[in-house]
């Protein structure tokens, strides 16, 4: 491909609302731009990256045994309202009627509308095992668009279902799932790690994300290097202290911590460790499926520790944090000194770690002021539930046994599910087993983000001069560059050659065979990251040289003009 024959589109700014890497590059280097909120147009040089993602995806995927087919991305309320997911999913997802007045949406995912064809299309076990995917376009009206692509509201996404006649199949094709992405990821060229994950929205049971590791990842990942343990945040357990709750050495008493609010502050303003401290969080609990009402209740941490939202949920199932009116009329305390030592009955919920503490610090339930040398079973009563209901931070023991846990960052690509009968039950999608009774599929959900993928190689992959694309995936193999291809014959005769020579050995090649000063088209080629770099210039022909750097170089090293594919076969590009 010639520069002059393509279009490139690169930038030196980018835009001011860009907050991520991927964004800013993505937006210089030409391979999107902005039509609305979260809703971008691939350019040709980016779609050319996307097309390399889905292709290594599908291979993979047909290699596995799943067969292609395309959904429509508009779908009828009433598979929605089946599976009672109309109402449950919320204002992500984009409602409209048609001129007939009826109810559709634009979908986010797809298990309605793949429940739907197998229960009309699958009759019998011996049609079984089956999975359908599908690489489409997928809309989720965010209610806060950013970074790019990376959470936009428009996007692609490889999504595959599964059928099964037992639970045995599914665990089967769930690991071959497993399997297959890890390929697909090597193949990709990314760093990665696949972790136990929480089935949110989309339900089921077991599950497993595949993030991308990446500092800017939203995401923390607890891992242990001595062992296979991997899981999001979210999920990892805090093992609960091995060591026996020590006896009290101390007295509860009352001190002054005025304008203390924090653990920190009251650990320093005391002297004691943070590890001393408890904090308490005030949540409204609802007691009933229905919502009818809900209970005031105090959640305990230790102050060096966080609230894990998504395990304290799993516990003790839907809340919210406590308004500042409802602590002051609940406790007559203001927020920020509040604790377990209450005359008023409440409902404690204590961390594994907080109910083997003792001579603690917390709250007094008195605006100023904090109790030292709190003891449980003495001071107040022993804590009625015991739970893991805080987010595990680095050191903690791993939950295998084998090792200490560490954290990093992981931009979520990847995701498979076992669904089990959630969604075949409610929209009675049943096969006739070999007894000739009718029994619900097992199914399995196995999606992909194809363009979040792109963006998260390059939150993983770049430097200060741009893109440092993963061969795989770079728009293009080599970027060949003439200094003056329209003015000296000897050089365009030799970069013509050159471009010849490649492309037929397979290369996807790049001439920039624009008029451009030099250090203008070096500039491109690297905020485009292509891998690997040609230069052709006439005081090195003079020599029989030609000049070959790799994205990542540092210098430039000098080639024999008759063997342009030397430094490309070293790298095995």
């Amino acid at each position: 491909m010639r520069t002059s024959r393509y279009f490139l589109a690169t930038l030196k700014e980018a835009p001011s609302d860009a907050e991520l890497v991927s964004h800013k590059l993505m937006v210089r280097a030409g391979l999107i731009r902005r039509l609305a909120g979260g809703i971008y147009t691939w350019m040709p040089l980016g779609l050319r990256v996307v097309r390399k993602v889905e292709t290594i995806v599908r291979e993979e995927m047909n290699l596995a045994g799943a067969i292609e087919l395309f959904m429509p991305a508009v779908q009828p309320a009433e598979l929605w309202q089946e599976s009672g997911r109309w109402r449950k999913y919320g204002p992500e997802l984009l409602r409209f009627k048609d001129r007939h007045e009826r109810d559709f949406c634009v979908g986010p995912t797809h298990e309605e509308v793949i429940t739907d064809i197998a229960r009309r299309e699958i009759r019998s076990y011996r049609q079984l095992p089956l999975h359908f995917y599908q690489i489409q376009t997928k809309f989720r009206d965010e209610i806060r668009p950013r970074f790019g692509v990376m959470r936009g509201r428009e996007f692609t996404m490889k999504d595959g279902y599964s059928f099964h006649a037992d639970y045995a199949d599914l665990q089967r094709e769930y690991r071959n799932m497993y399997d297959t992405y890890t390929r697909i990821f090597v193949r990709l060229g990314l760093k990665f790690r696949a972790v136990a994950g929480d089935p949110g929205a989309i339900g089921g049971t077991e599950s497993q994300e595949f993030h991308v590791l990446a500092e800017s990842g939203e995401d923390a990942i607890a891992y242990c290097p001595q062992s296979e343990y991997a899981a999001n945040v979210e999920l990892a357990e805090a093992v609960a202290p091995k060591v026996a709750r020590r006896a009290p050495t101390e007295r509860m008493k009352k001190v002054a911590t005025p304008g203390k609010t924090r653990c920190e502050d009251v650990a320093n303003l005391l002297g004691v460790p943070i590890e001393k401290t408890v904090k308490a969080i005030a949540i409204v609990r609802d007691e009933a499926p229905k919502g009818a009402s809900g209970s005031f209740a105090m959640l305990l941490v230790r102050g060096d520790h966080d609230l894990n939202e998504v395990k304290t949920q799993k516990v003790i199932g839907t809340f919210r944090f406590a308004r500042d009116e409802e602590i002051e009329q609940t406790l007559k305390c203001r927020p920020g000194y509040i604790g377990p030592v209450s005359t008023v009955p409440l409902n404690i919920y204590a961390d594994r770690t907080v109910a083997t503490m003792s001579d603690f610090v917390c709250g007094a339930n008195e605006a100023g002021f904090h109790l030292t040398g709190v003891n449980w079973g003495r001071d107040l009563p022993e804590p009625g539930q015991i739970a893991d209901i805080r987010k595990v931070v680095a050191g903690d023991p791993s939950p295998d046994g084998k090792g200490t846990l560490e954290i990093v960052r992981g931009i979520e690509v990847g995701h498979i599910f076992q669904l089990r009968t959630q969604y075949s039950e409610s929209m009675k999608a049943t096969f006739l087993d070999e007894a000739g009774n009718n029994r619900p599929f097992e199914m399995g959900c196995y999606g992909m983000g194809i363009t979040r993928i792109v963006a998260a190689a390059i939150e993983q992959n770049h430097d200060e001069h741009g893109i440092v694309f993963p061969e795989p995936i770079a728009p293009f193999h080599v970027a060949l560059v003439p200094i003056g291809y329209g003015k000296n014959a000897a050089v365009r005769d030799v970069a013509d050659s050159i471009y010849r020579t490649l492309t037929d050995a397979g290369f996807e090649v790049l001439l920039d065979d624009r008029d451009e000063r030099p250090g203008v088209m070096f500039a491109d080629m690297e905020l485009i990251g292509i891998p690997h770099r040609i230069v052709v210039g006439e005081r090195r022909l003079k020599d029989g040289l030609i000049e070959y750097q790799g994205r990542l170089d540092k210098e430039t090293k000098k080639v024999p003009l008759g063997d342009p594919l030397a430094p490309l076969r070293m790298s095995s590009c």
